[in-house]
């Protein structure tokens, strides 16, 4: 089984909206309410996949109560920390028209340091049920940058697997903690080296720095719909993914880190794995909301994933 631990949990409300436009009154064409945050779209897909999972982080006030409401009624085990202030929600706008996606997301709850210590020895407690241990996404206030190392060092002492996927300052200081696996986008890559990453050499030469400077066993950088660079630190294999009609992004990256995750779980060796992962991401980017993507679908795609060493 892995853990998800997702510190800035969400309601995630999508609207499809043709013609899109500010200080208009519009009506949707399609809506979708469900709970939402890096770790639960990685929970969810990898539970898809075949996998077990359990999701955590904080939650708080009636949002958090409506979030384990709708994961119940999907299924998903979850243990998370409540904490005194409410969950957040996130607006995403769709217009297929134009192909434009606008989102409006909450900063989320205020996070005290007594909060912190809490939800640092329930990781502890959590890793003994498990493989591996996904720390996902962005921070609320009150959240140091140094939470995310913590939480990479306690899973290491544990003995599990640890997978990083965040931004900023957080990613940033975390990958000094030498995560197992760190799943950066190019943009992030740059913000983790201090400099531009503008090509896929400069990728692929980004991505073998981060694992000799940090000690990160495995660096696997999304491209979106050019795939992946993945590297051990001593080889470097480049996933592309097959055509297909394309939907939406939002929850990609994740559905890609799932995929990942129960692949290398399964005891196969990465460039298998981002083969699994990129028709994850391929998958979920054909499909309207995220992690719903089935596990035929993401099946289908395997095959036609290109996977070859650089």
């Amino acid at each position: 089984m892995i853990i998800t631990i997702t510190p800035n949990i969400s309601i995630d409300k999508t609207y499809v909206v043709d013609g899109f436009h500010i200080d208009r009154i519009h009506r949707p064409l399609e809506q979708n309410t469900v709970a939402g945050g890096k770790g639960i779209n990685v929970a969810r897909v990898y539970r898809t996949l075949g996998g077990e999972a359990l999701a955590g982080g904080f939650i708080g006030g009636k949002p958090g109560a409506t979030i384990i409401s709708m994961l119940n009624d999907e299924g998903i085990p979850h243990q998370f920390l409540n904490v005194s202030e409410d969950s957040r929600f996130c607006i995403k706008i769709m217009d297929k028209q134009t192909g434009t996606q606008t989102e409006i997301n909450e900063k989320g709850p205020d996070i005290s340091a007594a909060e912190l210590q809490l939800i640092l020895s329930q990781i502890k407690e959590l890793c003994d049920q498990s493989e591996a241990v996904a720390i996902c996404g962005s921070c609320p206030p009150g959240v140091p940058y140094s939470f995310y190392g913590d939480a990479i060092d306690i899973v290491r002492q544990k003995g599990s697997l640890s997978l990083l996927d965040t931004s900023g300052e957080h990613l940033a200081q975390a990958v000094k903690h030498s995560p197992d696996i760190v799943k950066p986008n190019q943009l992030e890559l740059s913000h983790i080296l201090g400099k531009p990453v503008n090509n896929l050499q400069e990728v692929v030469a980004g991505a073998l720095e981060v694992a000799h400077e940090f000690g990160v066993g495995k660096v696997v950088v999304t491209l979106g719909k050019d795939g992946c660079i993945a590297t051990d630190g001593k080889s470097v294999w480049k996933a592309i993914p097959p055509p297909i009609k394309f939907a939406s992004a939002v929850g990609s990256g994740d559905s890609f880190a799932a995929g990942l995750l129960y692949s290398l779980n399964c005891g196969k060796p990465l460039d298998e794995a981002i083969r699994l992962a990129t028709a994850a991401g391929s998958a979920n980017a054909a499909t309207y909301g995220a992690g719903f993507c089935s596990r035929c679908s993401i099946m289908e795609l395997v095959d036609a994933v290109s996977v070859s060493e650089l």
